[in-house]
């Protein structure tokens, strides 16, 4: 006899593929519903991070202007330059951006994650022009900062620039060097055969009164240069990690903000 399949059985398997469909989609939106959570999550606590660093050097700057003063002022042309007002105002910045990244991110604000988005994106624009145009003219600046330099020492020693003195003082110690180019640097600020103590091999009071000989002789300028060449891998590194945290916060932050639009345009 010709068997025949009972009836409605087509519609059984009709509905039991349905059904199957309807669980693949459901499986594949509920993970993508965590994947949007997880960057959620991270744009938080990246930003939370962020401004946690900014106010670790708010504050170390803000110690800096109350305690030393224009610490490592060392530009004539731009004394408001000094590592207190850099340190302020790098931490300043940070807070705001990691601010507007946190609660843009735990809000799912439009207008907080746009506004993340676009000062990011403006750091960053400065940062990579600014680099861009150092590469390009960095003999041009070189000289613009060794005149500089020459000219803030000028300063050296005078009443309301302790900042600078002591910034000189520090780096002639350190780096063993004297003057931004040699010790004759010196002879023209104290208009004499005289260098800061300093400069002195072995310190003793009034010893750049001494013999040159007993002075060093490298220039200051060459021997932080070759302190930042001898150290070039870690400088590299640290702005490459820069820049990829950037376009990290950047991609995190524009993510959030097209899923906060086509929310908004479901549940409007």
């Amino acid at each position: 006899a010709e068997y025949k399949s009972p009836k409605g059985s087509k519609y059984v398997v009709f509905y039991l593929d349905l059904s199957f469909i309807f669980l693949l989609e459901l499986k594949r939106c509920s993970v993508a519903q965590n994947c949007l959570h997880c960057i959620k999550y991270l744009m938080f606590v990246f930003n939370l991070l962020f401004w946690l660093a900014g106010c670790g050097i708010l504050g170390v700057g803000i110690w800096l202007a109350v305690t030393q003063g224009n610490f490592a002022t060392l530009s004539a042309a731009f004394p408001f330059l000094s590592a207190a007002n850099l340190l302020i105002g790098t931490g300043t910045v940070a807070m705001i951006v990691g601010f507007l990244g946190c609660v843009g991110a735990i809000k799912e604000n439009r207008c907080l994650l746009l506004s993340f988005f676009t000062l990011l994106l403006l750091i960053f624009t400065v940062e990579l022009i600014g680099g861009s145009l150092f590469c390009v003219y960095r003999l041009q600046f070189d000289a613009y900062a060794r005149e500089d330099l020459k000219d803030g020492l000028q300063l050296f020693g005078t009443d309301g620039n302790v900042g600078l003195t002591n910034a000189w003082s520090i780096i002639q110690t350190d780096f063993r060097c004297c003057g931004v180019s040699n010790y004759t640097d010196w002879f023209e600020v104290f208009n004499a055969t005289q260098v800061p103590d300093s400069c002195c091999r072995e310190y003793t009071a009034a010893c750049g009164l001494h013999s040159p000989e007993t002075w060093w002789k490298e220039a200051c300028y060459e021997r932080v240069k070759m302190w930042l060449q001898d150290n070039l891998l870690a400088v590299g590194i640290f702005t490459l990690s820069t820049a990829l945290v950037q376009v990290l916060g950047l991609t995190l932050a524009m993510v959030m903000y097209c899923r906060a639009v086509r929310m908004s345009e479901c549940y409007p």
